[in-house]
């Protein structure tokens, strides 16, 4: 699931856990909602009123948890072109930077989106009977574990945790599909052999 082993807080491996657990749920709960909304529309003529705005809150919550996930296994935008020429002791603050500025995204999530909820709180959402703030808590949701997972990252990298050895050898991304650089470095030596 992760490209480096987890040196982070047990219990914020569990809510990245389940975090992307709910995503993935919600992801194949909404496509049975679209398909049921097709099959009435186009098959009994008669479309639900609830399923599109349905569809629609859980793909936002999908969206901000499965980020979150993104952030605490590294899967996020960061300054990925610079690490490739700066020296090693530059990295660990570019990733650094890379991980206040999340931290200060999920922050500003939490608050704007909070404003969000407040003010549609009185709301109603016609199709589903539901508080208008129901569209907004994925964002703080979202915002509050993006903030708990960048401020791990900060904290383990400042005490000092292996938070970034893994990926520093190779880029990310291929550190995050063969699942450790000792698998980027035994396919390069297998492919070194054959040819």
């Amino acid at each position: 699931m992760s490209a480096q082993p987890s040196p982070g807080v047990p219990l914020l491996t569990r809510f990245n856990l389940a975090a992307l657990y709910l995503a993935g749920g919600g992801l194949v709960l909404m496509t049975g909602i679209v398909g049921w909304q097709v099959f009435c529309r186009y098959v009994l003529n008669d479309s639900p009123s609830w399923t599109e705005p349905g569809a629609v809150m859980l793909m936002s919550w999908f969206i901000f948890l499965g980020a979150a996930v993104g952030v605490r296994e590294n899967n996020h935008l960061g300054f990925d072109v610079l690490l490739y020429v700066v020296p090693p002791g530059a990295k660990k603050w570019l990733r650094m930077i890379s991980d206040v500025a999340i931290l200060v995204f999920g922050a500003g999530m939490v608050w704007f989106g909070a404003g969000l909820v407040k003010l549609t709180w009185n709301t109603t959402l016609p199709a589903l009977g539901l508080s208008g703030a129901w569209d907004y808590f994925p964002i703080v949701g979202g915002g509050v574990l993006i903030c708990l997972f960048a401020l791990e990252r900060i904290v383990l990298r400042l005490g000092g945790a292996p938070v970034d050895e893994t990926i520093d050898d190779v880029p990310a991304e291929v550190a995050v599909e063969l699942g450790s650089v000792a698998d980027v470095r035994r396919d390069a030596a297998d492919l070194a052999r054959k040819g």
